[in-house]
C-alpha cells in the first residue's frame, strides 16, 4: 500500500511533537550520499553522515516518519528477530555471537540517541512475552538458561500463569517471560526527534519527494523525483515495506509488504491500574502476534490482526477490537478513539535484508517487526559503509534471505496462502 502520509485515525499522529513540513525537492541538487526514506533507517544514516561531515540529502515520498516507523506498536525487543539458537544454526556460532553483540550495540545506540538529542518519546522499560497455549514453561526455562550461560544475558525471567494474570489483568495466557532490557516508546516522536537531530547536524530532508528512478551517469548516481533530481556519489535505500520496485528485482523478491493494525482506547481511568500493572509492553506467542501496552494517559494501545492485500479493512477499529476483546473482554464497553494501519516488510526467514546491491548502493529492509530497536543502528551501519567501514553491513549480509517462492508472479499468492495457514493455526 502506497504511503501518502500519516494515517488518519493515528493516535501517534494526534499526539506527535510539533514538526514543520519540509519542502519537496525542486530542481537539481548535489550530495555525497542520497538516502531514500525518512524512517528510522534513513534518519539514522543521515544523522551519522551529517555528524561526520558528509553532504547528505534525504528523499521522503510522503512525510517524515509516516511509514512503518511512525505507525508501529512502539515495542523495543532485544536481540535479532530470530533467536540465538536459530542464528547459530543459520550462520554459525561466531557470527551468531557477533549478531548478538551488534543487537546490544543497537539498543545502546537507541538509548544514546534518545538521551543525547533529548527526544521526548515516552521510553518505558519492560517487555513481556506471553504464551497463548498451555505448556512451554520448560522450553522457556531452557531458553533463559541458554541465553544466560552462552550469551551472558541476565535480563530474562520466567513468569508463571498466576503471576502473569495478576500483572496483565487477564487470564487468557499460560505464563511467559519478561525481558527487563526491552520496553516501549512513542514511535513517531522517536522518528521526528531523529529528523530534528539530523537537520541540526546539517542533513537536508525533502518531503513529498518520491524517488522514481536511479541510474549511473558519468561515474555518479542520478536519482530522479517528480520535481527534481539528485546527483550523488552513493545511494542508501530504506523504506522497508514501501520500497516497491525501486530497489530492483533482487530486493523485491526478498522483501514483501504486509499490513498490520492498531487501536487506541479512551483513557481507562481506574481500570488502567488493573491492566499491565508494571507498565511493561506485551507480545504474545501467536503467529499473528497480539501486542499491546499502555499510553502515558492510561489508554490501551492494542495491535492485532494483519492482512496481505494492498488495502486495509474497511472497519479498522472493529477489526482490531475483536482481537482485543479476546484478551480483555472486560473492555467491551470502552470507547475506541483511534484506529490505524501500517505496512512493514517481511522476509522468508524474518531476518533483515541488508546488502550492497551495486557499487555505491546499499539497502536495509525487511525488519519483520524488529525495526524500532535495530533500524536506527542499521542506518548508522549503512552510513559507516559509505565511508569505507563495511564490517557491520558485511556481517548482516551473511544472514540468509532467500527469495519468496514462486517468482515475480506467484510469490504473492503462494506466500499469502502460507501465512494464512499459520494465522489459521492461531485460532485452532
Amino acid at each position: 500500500m502506497r504511503n501518502t502520509g500519516h494515517p488518519p485515525g493515528s493516535w501517534y499522529a494526534d499526539t506527535a511533537a510539533p514538526f514543520a513540513p519540509l519542502p519537496p525537492l525542486a530542481g537539481a541538487a548535489r550530495a555525497d550520499v542520497c538516502v531514500v526514506g525518512a524512517g528510522y533507517t534513513g534518519l539514522g544514516a543521515a544523522l551519522e553522515l551529517a555528524q561526520r561531515g558528509a553532504r547528505v540529502l534525504v528523499l521522503e515520498a510522503a512525510e517524515v516518519g509516516s511509514g512503518a516507523s511512525g505507525r508501529n506498536g512502539g515495542q523495543v525487543h532485544t536481540g535479532q528477530r530470530r533467536d540465538q539458537a536459530w542464528l547459530e544454526k543459520a550462520v554459525g556460532r561466531d557470527d551468531a555471537l557477533a549478531l548478538w553483540r551488534l543487537a546490544g550495540q543497537a539498543r545502546s545506540h537507541l538509548m544514546a540517541l534518545i538521551a543525547d538529542h533529548a527526544i521526548a518519546c515516552d521510553w518505558r522499560p519492560g517487555m513481556i512475552h506471553a504464551r497463548h497455549r498451555p505448556g512451554g514453561a520448560d522450553e522457556d526455562a531452557r531458553h533463559i538458561d541458554f541465553m544466560a550461560t552462552r550469551y551472558g544475558d541476565d535480563q530474562l525471567a520466567l513468569i508463571g500463569k498466576a503471576e502473569l494474570a495478576a500483572e496483565l489483568g487477564t487470564e487468557v495466557y499460560f505464563g511467559g517471560m519478561i525481558d527487563r532490557s526491552g520496553g516501549h516508546l512513542h514511535p513517531l516522536n522517536l522518528a521526528l526527534g531523529l529528523a530534528q537531530a539530523a537537520i541540526g547536524a546539517g542533513a537536508v530532508i525533502h518531503e513529498r519527494s518520491a524517488a522514481r528512478a536511479g541510474r549511473r551517469e558519468g561515474g555518479k548516481i542520478l536519482v530522479e523525483t517528480g520535481g527534481g533530481r539528485v546527483v550523488c556519489d552513493q545511494l542508501i535505500l530504506t523504506g522497508d515495506g514501501y520500497l516497491d520496485d525501486l530497489a530492483g528485482p533482487a530486493a523485491n523478491a526478498r522483501v514483501m509488504p504486509i499490513n498490520n493494525f492498531i487501536l487506541a482506547t479512551e483513557p481507562l481511568g481506574a481500570r488502567a491500574e488493573t491492566i499491565l500493572r508494571s507498565d511493561a509492553a506485551v507480545a504474545d506467542t501467536r503467529f499473528v502476534v497480539n501486542y499491546y501496552r499502555k499510553s502515558p494517559d492510561g489508554r490501551l494501545l492494542f495491535g492485532g490482526g494483519e492482512n496481505y492485500s494492498p488495502g486495509f479493512p474497511r472497519d479498522l477499529a472493529g477489526f482490531v477490537r475483536r482481537h482485543m476483546l479476546k484478551v480483555y473482554p472486560q473492555l467491551a464497553d470502552v470507547k475506541i478513539t483511534h484506529a490505524w494501519g501500517g505496512t512493514l516488510g517481511i522476509t522468508t526467514h524474518r531476518v533483515p535484508y541488508v546488502r550492497t546491491l551495486a557499487p555505491g548502493v546499499t539497502i536495509a529492509a525487511g525488519y519483520s517487526g524488529q525495526g524500532v530497536m535495530l533500524a536506527p543502528y542499521f542506518g548508522k551501519l549503512l552510513a559507516d559503509a559509505t565511508l569505507g567501514e563495511t564490517a557491520g553491513v558485511e556481517l548482516l549480509a551473511r544472514l540468509p534471505v532467500p527469495p519468496f517462492p514462486g517468482g515475480r508472479w506467484l510469490r504473492w499468492p503462494l506466500t499469502v496462502a502460507g501465512l494464512s495457514w499459520y494465522a489459521l493455526r492461531d485460532r485452532l
